[in-house]
Order: structure tokens, then sequence, then C-alpha cells
């Protein structure tokens, strides 16, 4: 056969995509592109409107919000994935009317919404129909955006709340009609634009969009540099320092889900740059700002609460709390550690690195808009309002600081564009920088939106079928007098009030509904009550329905469901430090303890080394990879240090000591025979 009639492969696919460009149709690729820019840009204006100037009724400034989300996920994501988006087909044409179906069953709720308010329960056909599309809508979007198995489970709950005479006693009920579970999915707040779509619509979206904007205007690559410049030469520095952050601004902030977008917009790039994958830079930042609800002074409100309800002073409460809220921070800093170490995140020469203080002198006008959020999110203004403020401050630093620069003769603007010497051209640069700042933070927001409206269908079918107020009351039925089986129950029951139920409101059904029955098992109230408190955070961290995982997945732009499994790991700590609680003196309660008795001293370092183990056994790493040897002595080491009794301490210990000993110790070559691979 002659040279000239054969094909390389590369040659037949590159044949193929010229043939498929060929084939595409740039007029329509065009229209498309501006519809979607026209779409974004709209719906990050209205976002500013809503937060920083007026807001609006609940159920319209979520629907509107979801309409145009809705709209960029069917013109942005195709059904599948060899269908075009750049050729007219009939795939093409249907995503089209998605789009038209989506901006139209949003349009009903806002042009209807007193009817709609007035007649619940006595619904119209057309409120059925609707509402029946909307709901097919967002499982249909869902599936394009996360993927079946979030698609699943919100199909999994709808029929569970269809066929409940069917199930199993325990969780039986009496079964509700399409009807019934359709309008209270679309047309209320109890379901789609329940609490997750709710935090996504409101402060998710402005700090995603301030991430954008400091990415825009080159303020992100000056805290990435910045965080090289001071912690460049450790492993894994940054995502060390993200941990400590966002505990810090965690503890006064309130809100987890708030202070993933506020400090996850400059740490989650960070890790990414030093290698972090997308998915863990997510999950690291959703551990560490759950964790910052457990740490004094401010917890979230629930050193106040706790107070309350124990008629216990605030300064006890704090006291108490911070023993086990470092704890829980060492936990993830292990993670974060362990997680640099194995995929070679070494330090770098210090030579290497830019010099902090010429990296703050070229961008210390960035440092004004952060300075300007911490201070409006510590004067108790709202995430909203916090978030406004720090969109806002962040465009005016930036064109402040390009107009001295183009007055100045200089030749690019702060995020390194050339800057034209005509006023008309500067204008034009820096609008075309605003609009693609806009753009880029509705395009970023689709993935947390989408998957929060997802949850707010599981969420809605769990609080019209009452699963969550079943669970806590099985509590007292299925423990059987064990506490550290009640103490797990709780936890499950936390997990399904909190896809519902804020962290503050979750505790108190749970201190209501549970607390009692931990008080009958010969737990102290003060212990019972922080038990409860913990256990109320799983929902942020916890598939399916984590929403600080989602939001750490949006700003990271990481898949929500791979993120949210990744940071319950990391969270390991959240479950594991409150059954030490429960039958141990960790808190230092009661009249023969203090935070100084012995017992009290000897739990702390035995729950700390016990963690230690802990995490090194799941990830298979302390001083290097561990072998299996290893690996099996640490989760002895883990259960020994854990379980309460000293003779069990001793044995953990000395599990312990046998693992730091051969990796300190083992021979390199012996060590690599023993490793897998």
């Amino acid at each position: 056969m002659a040279p000239s009639s054969r094909k390389s492969p590369m040659s037949g696919n590159t044949a193929t995509a010229d043939a498929m460009h060929a084939d595409s149709n740039p007029r329509l690729t065009s229209v498309t592109a501006r519809v979607v820019m026209a779409i974004a840009v709209s719906l990050s204006l209205y976002q500013l409107y809503t937060a920083g100037i007026a807001a609006l009724t609940a159920l319209v400034q979520r629907s509107i919000h979801l309409g145009a989300i809705l709209s960029l996920t069917y013109l942005l994501k195709p059904p599948f994935k060899s269908a075009r988006k750049d050729k007219l087909t009939l795939w093409l044409v249907l995503d089209w009317l998605l789009v038209g179906a989506s901006i139209y069953c949003t349009y009903y709720i806002c042009s209807n919404l007193s009817a709609i308010f007035e007649r619940q329960g006595d619904w119209l056909r057309m409120d059925l129909v609707v509402s029946v599309v909307g709901v097919l809508l967002v499982l249909e979007a869902c599936r394009r955006v996360i993927g079946w198995i979030m698609t699943g489970v919100c199909l999994l709950a709808i029929l569970y709340a269809i066929y409940g005479p069917y199930m199993p006693e325990l969780i039986m009920h009496k079964g509700y009609s399409i009807e019934r579970i359709a309008t209270t999915l679309w047309l209320t707040t109890e379901g789609v634009f329940g609490l997750p779509l709710g935090v996504a619509a409101t402060f998710v979206f402005v700090f995603v969009l301030f991430g954008a904007f400091l990415e825009s205007t080159g303020g992100g690559n000056f805290f990435i540099e910045l965080a090289y410049a001071l912690t460049g030469r450790f492993s894994g520095g940054p995502a060390k320092t993200a941990v400590v952050a966002s505990g810090f601004m965690g503890s006064v902030s309130g809100s987890a889900v708030g202070n993933v977008v506020a400090t996850g917009s400059f740490t989650i790039p960070m890790m990414k740059r030093v290698g972090y994958r997308p998915h863990v830079a997510g999950a690291i930042e959703a551990a560490a700002s759950t964790g910052g609800q457990l740490m004094p002074p401010i917890m979230g409100a629930g050193a106040f609460l706790m107070a309350e309800f124990t008629n216990t002073s605030y300064l006890t409460i704090i006291k108490i709390a911070l023993i086990p809220a470092v704890m829980y921070y060492l936990t993830v800093l292990l993670f974060v550690h362990y997680e640099a170490k194995k995929y070679g995140m070494e330090g770098q020469p210090r030579e290497s690195l830019p010099r902090a203080l010429t990296v703050l002198r070229e961008g210390l006008h960035f440092v004004v808009p952060v300075g300007i959020l911490v201070y409006v999110l510590l004067a108790n203004y709202s995430p909203m309002m916090a978030g406004f403020v720090a969109v806002v401050s962040t465009l005016a630093a930036s064109l402040a600081a390009d107009t001295l620069r183009w007055m100045g003769g200089g030749r690019k603007t702060t995020a390194g564009v050339d800057l034209p010497p005509s006023p008309a051209g500067f204008a034009a640069v820096e609008v075309k920088s605003i609009v693609s700042a806009l753009e880029k933070g509705a395009r970023n927001a689709v993935m947390v939106s989408i998957a929060c409206a997802a949850a707010g269908v599981i969420v809605g079918m769990v609080t019209l079928t009452g699963m969550g107020l079943k669970f806590s009351s099985l509590v007292l039925d299925l423990s059987f007098g064990i506490r550290a089986l009640a103490i797990l129950l709780i936890g499950a029951a936390s997990l399904v009030l909190g896809m519902g139920l804020p962290v503050t409101a979750s505790y108190i059904v749970l201190a209501t509904l549970a607390g009692p029955a931990l008080l009958n098992m010969g737990v102290p109230l003060l212990v019972a009550h922080m038990i409860v408190f913990w256990y109320s955070q799983d929902a942020n961290v916890t598939p399916p329905v984590s929403l600080a995982s989602f939001a750490g997945a949006g700003v990271a732009g990481a898949n929500p469901m791979r993120t949210a499994f990744t940071s319950w790991k990391l969270a390991k700590g959240l479950y594991i430090i409150p059954l030490i609680m429960a039958y141990r003196p960790l808190l230092g309660i009661g009249k023969h303890y203090s935070l100084l008795h012995w017992s009290v001293v000897l739990t702390v370092v035995t729950t700390t080394l016990g963690l230690v183990a802990f995490a090194s056994a799941l990830e298979r790493y302390l001083l290097r990879r561990a072998t299996w040897l290893e690996t099996i002595l640490l989760w002895l080491a883990a259960a020994g240090l854990f379980w309460p009794d000293y003779w069990a301490d001793a044995f953990g210990l000395a599990a312990w000591t046998a693992v730091l000993l051969l990796q300190k110790f083992s021979v390199p070559g012996r060590r690599m025979r023993l490793e897998p691979g």
C-alpha cells in the first residue's frame, strides 16, 4: 500500500473536527453567547439591587433568581455530551423551549403572587401544571449540572411522599397526591424556593460575584501572591492559613455558608494555585467554616442560646467550648497537611517567592475592600449587605487605581490589561471589565444554585411527610438505653432536620426533643446541650444536603457532591468529639472536675492523640505513607485512645508509639517493599 493512501488516527480526528467546525453555525453561536451575557449580567445587577438597595418578597426574589439560573443552565449545558450547541438540531430547539418554560414558570409566580397566597390549598388547574413543569425543570437542570446521584435522591424523596402508606411502619405516613407535592414544592417556600435556594439566591451569589470582581480586577492574583509570599515555604501553607482564618471569621460571622463564600473568595483560589484539587479546596473551606460555629466567643449565636437554655453564664459556655473546638481544627489541619504531603506540595525556596512588601505596595488598594468587608461583618450587618459593600468597594478601589495609573501614564490596569491613551478607550476597557465580572459571577453561581434548588425538593418532602420530627422521636425508641447509640441517632436526626432548618433552629428542636433522652441516660445538662449543638452543625458538611460544601463547590468550580463527600471526611472530628464528651470529662464539667483536673488533662491528651491516629489511619499517612501493618496499628490506636477505659488508653498509646517508631526508624528499602505498589 502506498504511504499516501494511509491516514493516521490523528489526521482522522483532525478531519472530523474540521467537518464539525464547517457544520457549525457561527451566527447561532453568537446569538446564544449574547443572550447568555444579557441574562447573566442582568441577574448579577438584580442580585446587587436586592442585596443592598431594596429587598423583595422571598418567593419573588428567589423565583426570579431561579428563572435566570435555569435559563443559563439550558443555554450552557447540553442534555448529553454529544449534543451540540452550535448547530440547529432538535435538541437545541428543545433547550430553547426549556428556557421559555423556565421563564414562564417563574413569571407565573411573580404575576400571581397575591392570588397564590389567597388560594393556598385551593389550587387551580394551571397552578398544578406550572408546578409540575417547574419541578421537572429543576430535576433536569440538576441532572445536567450535578448528575444522576442527587437527581435520584430527589426522585426517591418524591416517591416516598407519594407512597407513604406502603412504607415500613417506622417511616410510614398517610401519603400525598401529586397536586399537593408539586404545589408545595413550587408555589410555597417549603420546597424548591425554601431555605437552601434562599441561601444561594442571597449572600452566596453576592460573594461569588465578589470573587468574580476580585479575579477580573486583579485582586485575586494579589491575594494569591501575598499568600505565596507569606506561606509559600511551608508544605500546603495557604491551605493551613485558610483553615485558621476561616475559624476566626466563622466564629463571629454566625453562618458557615456565609463564611465559605466570604473567606473562600480568597482562600480557595490560593489552595488551587499551590496544587489542591478544586473539590478538595472547596471541602477544606467548608469544613473550616463549619468549625467556626463551634469556636468561641460567638459560636454562631449558639453560646448565647446555650447559656439561656441551661441557665449558665456565657463565660462558662465559651470556657468549656474552647478545647473541643481546637481539637476539631487540629483534625482538619492534619487532613490538610497529609493531602499536601501525599501530593508532593512541598514548600518553595524563599528566593523563588515574591517579597511580601513588594506585593503589598503594588496591590495595597485591594486591602481596603477586605478591611471594609471585615468591618461590616463585625458590625453585625447582614451577609447580603456585607457582600454588596464588598463588591462595590472592590469596584471603586479598582477604578480609582486604574484611573491614577492612566493619568500617570501607566500602560496596564491592575488586572494587567493594556490601557489605551484616549479617555474613550480607557472607559471602554473599564466597562468591558465590569461586564465581564458580572457575567462571570452569574456563570459561577449556576452550579451551587441548581444544587440548592434540588436540595429544596428533598427539604420539602422531609417537611411535608414529617420525617424530621419522626427521626427525633425515634431516638428514644431505638436507642435501647445505650448512650452511644442515642448520640448517633441524634446525629442522624440533626442531619435530617438540618435539611430544612438553619443551625440555630435545628439546635433548638433537637435540644427540646432529643435532649431529655440524654439527660435520662445520666449525661450532664451542659454536656447534653453541647453534644446536640455540635451535631446540629452536621448538615453543613454531610451529603446529600450540605450547604457549606455546595457553596465551597460554587466558589471552587468543583462538583458539588464530590466536594460534599470530601468535606464530610475532613470534618470527622464533628462526629467523634461529641461521643467523647458523653463518656469522658472532656469539658471539665461536674463537682469533681475542673479544666486542670488530672482526668480532664488525660482525656484531652488521649483524645488529641486519638484524633491524630484516626486522621493518619484514614489517610494512611503519618511521617510518610503508612504500610498496611502501620495502618491497622493506627486504627487500633485510635480505638484504644477513644475508648473510655484506662487500660484501653494504655493499649492505644502503645500501638501509637509502635507506629511512630516504625515510621521513624524503618529501613527505607524495607519500607518500600512493605508499601503497596
